[in-house]
């Protein structure tokens, strides 16, 4: 998968991306809501494991200044369902990037011809249960203590 926004690319991570993603997956702040923050031998598991294999469950997100994180973008166990979002570098919140990325998860989910998108947040994550909301994605109940939003396509 390759998308193209406005500002932002999201395109198959290599080996490379290691070094970036390190830098967002070990940030305290960044995982609060997730999981504890990602030693870097963490992280180069995490890559090979959901971003060099095949097929992939994420993606790099870069910005002029290179990764700044990964985007979400997996099928989740219901037919023509796949499971979306986002983890970008703290320095690069409040630019619109989630909604950037939301908006392009969305429109890549359409042209699939997907029946359904997923969004899942820990309940204090105020940020993305509004960005999720603010798509049109409905609360659907809970699930191992996160939120489950769907957007019917």
């Amino acid at each position: 998968m390759r998308i193209e926004t406005q500002r932002l690319l999201v395109r198959p991570f290599e080996e490379r991306d290691l070094d970036a993603l390190c830098a967002v997956l070990s940030d305290p702040e960044t995982m609060k809501y997730i999981e504890p923050p990602f030693s870097c031998e963490r992280t180069a598991r995490f890559l090979r494991e959901a971003g060099l294999c095949e097929p992939p469950l994420v993606f790099a997100a870069e910005d002029h200044g290179g990764v700044i994180g990964h985007v979400i973008f997996h099928a989740c166990g219901v037919p023509d369902r796949y499971e979306v979002g986002w983890v970008l570098r703290r320095d690069r919140w409040g630019r619109g990037y989630a909604s950037e990325l939301t908006a392009a998860l969305i429109a890549e989910g359409r042209a699939r011809g997907l029946k359904s998108l997923l969004i899942e947040c820990d309940p204090r994550q105020a940020a993305t249960r509004r960005i999720a909301e603010a798509f049109g994605f409905r609360p659907a109940g809970r699930e191992d203590g996160l939120e489950v939003f769907l957007l019917e396509l």
